[in-house]
């Protein structure tokens, strides 16, 4: 029989979906309080390979990552979802817009990206309080793996380079908390 063990603990990643670096900035300083001081802060790379938030958002956006300093518990993923949720309401009621920002929570390990939706796909997995993860990328053999269901914008490898220094932090800072 397999023995039950505690999961290691995890990086906390945030991907940011915007047009306005500042609304990022002010929704931050609220995202912080949750997961931890900003450790990592990917490049700016444009949102463009689909127009699936254009209605809600406008046009012209941007999308960038950070992870945090905190290693944590991975059972919080669905409850930083959550919280983001309600901060993405409380900055379109602060900015008098529809969705100033997208925020979707995540984590890295060494052996994967996960990430949060409310979307209940197929290919996701029920965590609680409504939410849902995905692998979105496997680390394997030194290099990302892609799935037939991961977005495009990651299925063309923008990310890989952050990705795998946000890995490398996290495994440092795993062997500092060992």
């Amino acid at each position: 029989m397999g023995r039950i063990v505690p999961p290691q603990p995890v990086t906390p990643v945030l991907g940011v979906i915007y047009r306005d670096l500042s609304v990022v900035d002010d929704a931050l300083m609220w995202v912080e309080h949750l997961m931890g001081e900003v450790e990592l802060v990917s490049d700016e790379f444009p949102f463009d390979l689909t127009d699936h938030y254009e209605p809600e958002m406008g046009r012209d956006l941007k999308r960038r990552f950070y992870t945090f300093d905190r290693l944590a518990d991975p059972d919080m993923l669905s409850e930083w979802k959550v919280q983001t949720n309600q901060l993405e309401e409380q900055m379109a009621d602060r900015y008098g817009e529809n969705r100033p920002v997208n925020l979707d929570p995540g984590y890295v390990n060494g052996a994967k990206l996960v990430l949060a939706s409310v979307k209940g796909l197929a290919h996701r997995v029920y965590i609680g309080q409504g939410i849902s993860a995905e692998v979105t990328l496997s680390f394997r053999d030194g290099q990302w793996i892609k799935r037939d269901y991961t977005f495009p914008d990651f299925q063309q490898g923008r990310y890989d380079a952050f990705f795998s220094k946000a890995r490398e932090r996290h495994l440092l800072h795993l062997g500092a908390h060992a």
